[in-house]
């Protein structure tokens, strides 16, 4: 359990500006709710921290998307990979 509480928060400015590059790159209105949160993963093939990009629209259609590596890691290169 060490370690558990010690890890490194995301940076709310990389996340505002992530949550900034996925409205522009996919064109989203912006009722869309996007939430950007970083999991871990202890299961074998699995990268061990990962960022999940879920956008939420007013028609009800949810979009996920996952960058295996942590939020402060994720850069502009890597929201501009993403696909629909």
């Amino acid at each position: 359990m060490k370690g558990m509480f010690n890890r490194k928060k995301p940076d709310p400015n990389i996340i505002r500006d992530l949550k900034q590059l996925v409205l522009k790159k996919f064109n989203l209105p912006e009722s869309t709710i996007l939430s950007i949160a970083e999991l871990s993963c202890h299961e074998p093939g699995c990268p061990p921290t990962e960022t999940v990009i879920t956008a939420r629209e007013a028609d009800g259609r949810v979009t996920n998307w996952r960058i295996h590596k942590p939020i402060n890691e994720v850069q502009k290169v890597d929201i501009n990979n993403l696909k629909t």
